[in-house]
């Protein structure tokens, strides 16, 4: 049991704002925490050359006050980066592309990585073997990370992506057991966030926190939407979460908008 009061306020932020100007208005706010983010892979690479500048990226976010804790994984394009596929040049696309990100991030001392364990969309005659695919490509990137010192995070997602329910989380977790969960507040479509939190329990260490309208994924600041806001985080709090409340948005919210509402929820 823990107390949802101990979970810091922290932002999901694209390559965009990694620069002085943009990083001071998040420390005014309170927002000390960050996950560093892009679903194309090509900004970490064209704009960032995140493998080889990543120490450089954390210093400078750290001497405006601001962790960069987590990265998100790229992707997309489907085609090129799907842990999933069929094709066994993409998926060992992913795993070296993903790989130099990993290591990247253990170098630069970001502990936590996050990925999605599929494209779309798919039929379900191929889940199965979809998910066979993915438990293979995923648990080969699991490895990478540790030997880099890196906590690889795997993620809910709607519609025909893998990991909509929690059983097909469950079987990654138990074919990895060094995986672990980050839970998205607006991805479940078919069963209620707080069953699958509590079904997953204590490999959740990381949250991707918005609001939707159960009909789609909407990423809505909490409160716009039809969670029940107080299931959620009773139900963190009884599997023992002690991670960030991290907030992944659509654009248009304000850092101060952001903060309001980390106040109104965690109280």
């Amino acid at each position: 049991m823990t107390n949802r009061k101990s979970w810091p306020l922290a932002l999901s932020v694209g390559p965009g704002a990694m620069n002085a100007r943009t990083l001071d208005a998040l420390a005014r706010v309170g927002i000390n925490q960050i996950e560093l983010s892009s679903g194309d892979i090509a900004p970490f690479y064209d704009a960032l050359d995140f493998p080889h500048q990543a120490a450089h990226i954390v210093s400078l976010a750290r001497e405006r006050g601001v962790e960069i804790s987590s990265l998100h994984l790229p992707f997309s394009p489907f085609s090129e980066i799907d842990p999933a596929s069929f094709e066994p040049e993409v998926r060992r696309f992913v795993v070296e592309k993903q790989s130099e990100l990993l290591r990247a991030c253990g170098g630069a001392g970001i502990g936590l990585a996050v990925i999605h364990p599929s494209g779309e969309p798919y039929p379900e005659t191929e889940r199965a073997d979809r998910l066979d695919a993915a438990v293979d490509t995923i648990g080969r990137l699991c490895g990478v990370a540790a030997e880099s010192g890196v906590t690889l995070c795997l993620e809910n997602l709607p519609r025909t992506c893998l990991c909509r329910a929690s059983d097909e989380m469950l079987r990654f977790l138990r074919d990895i057991p060094a995986l672990r969960v980050v839970f998205d507040t607006n991805h479940s479509l078919t069963e209620d966030n707080a069953h699958y939190i509590r079904a997953v329990g204590e490999k959740i260490v990381t949250l991707h926190v918005s609001d939707y309208d159960f009909i789609d994924e909407k990423h809505w600041l909490p409160l716009e939407g039809k969670n029940d806001w107080e299931a959620i985080l009773s139900a963190l709090e009884e599997v023992g979460y002690a991670g960030r409340f991290l907030y992944e948005l659509r654009s248009g919210y304000t850092y101060e908008q952001i903060a309001e509402n980390y106040r109104r929820l965690i109280g």
